[in-house]
């Protein structure tokens, strides 16, 4: 079964472009699989790395999961030891760089005149508001592997970029996105990347 790439070079594929156009850039994600059906059984959402902190972002992300997976009629195990299966859950948030937003509002200053045939031309225009605002990248990876024989049945990744203090840049949001793309049309085409807006 394939790897991930490394997350930074995934993330870079995003254009910055797109986020700063339209406040919301698209999910890539990309699913890997055995092409075999994957039987139904409970399952419980663990971290895939042990250095992986469970912090609030981290639930976040971990109830985003596990709410894709009981929607695909995955019953949700009441403890770890008697579940079919595990999800192994990767969180990877990193930022990109920055990038100046135009500011909303503008303030003209014009010329005039004064006195008798005397004019003053020119004007000038200054943003109110604008400013560099950071660029964040967001990786989500989910392996589920049955927890019998430790065999990965199914595994996948979903990146997108957000711009911190924008529309979507809440942890609870961007969880909600990347498991909805991760999860669309479960399993999948192995191997295949699609983008979902």
């Amino acid at each position: 079964m394939k790897r991930f790439s490394l997350f930074l070079s995934g993330v870079a594929a995003l254009s910055l472009s797109a986020c700063a156009t339209t406040g919301r850039a698209p999910v890539d994600a990309t699913r890997y699989h055995l092409d075999a059906p994957i039987e139904r059984m409970s399952f419980t959402v663990e971290p895939l790395k042990t250095n992986d902190t469970i912090s609030p972002e981290y639930a976040a992300f971990s109830d985003a999961v596990r709410a894709q997976l009981v929607q695909l009629d995955f019953p949700n195990a009441t403890d770890a030891e008697s579940a079919g299966y595990v999800a192994g859950l990767s969180l990877t948030r990193a930022p990109m760089g920055v990038i100046e937003k135009q500011s909303p509002f503008r303030i003209g200053i014009g010329g005039g005149s004064f006195g008798r045939n005397v004019g003053v031309g020119g004007g000038a225009s200054v943003g109110l508001g604008g400013g560099a605002r950071q660029v964040i990248g967001t990786e989500l990876a989910v392996q589920l592997r049955r927890r019998s024989d430790d065999t990965v049945v199914w595994e996948g990744r979903a990146i997108t970029q957000t711009i911190s203090g924008e529309e979507g840049s809440q942890s609870a949001e961007i969880a909600q996105r990347l498991a909805g793309a991760l999860f669309k049309n479960f399993p999948g085409e192995s191997g295949i990347t699609i983008t979902v807006k």
